[in-house]
């Protein structure tokens, strides 16, 4: 498991500088037994309208290029949104 944790946040620390950008960051929150990654939106990410696509598009698809065993990503705040 620690070398799918670290597989996971060498994808994060791959997208972080887009997030930033935007004045935004994530964190992983945890990996449960049935490969769903839960991290956390910071800062703008957070509140911003296009989080959904953010996890989507940018997020969960870098997890899963990097480790593929991963079923799925969500966002522990993102309130009545799944990614």
């Amino acid at each position: 498991m620690d070398n799918l944790i670290e597989r996971i946040e060498t994808a994060l620390t791959q997208i972080r500088p887009f997030l930033e950008a935007d004045k935004g960051n994530i964190s992983l929150v945890e990996v449960t037994e049935d490969m769903v990654v839960k991290v956390e939106l910071h800062g703008a990410c957070k509140d911003c309208s296009m989080s959904y696509m953010t996890m989507k598009a940018g997020v969960e698809e870098s997890i899963k290029k990097i480790a593929p065993e991963i079923k799925h990503v969500e966002a522990v705040n993102l309130m009545g949104q799944e990614a």
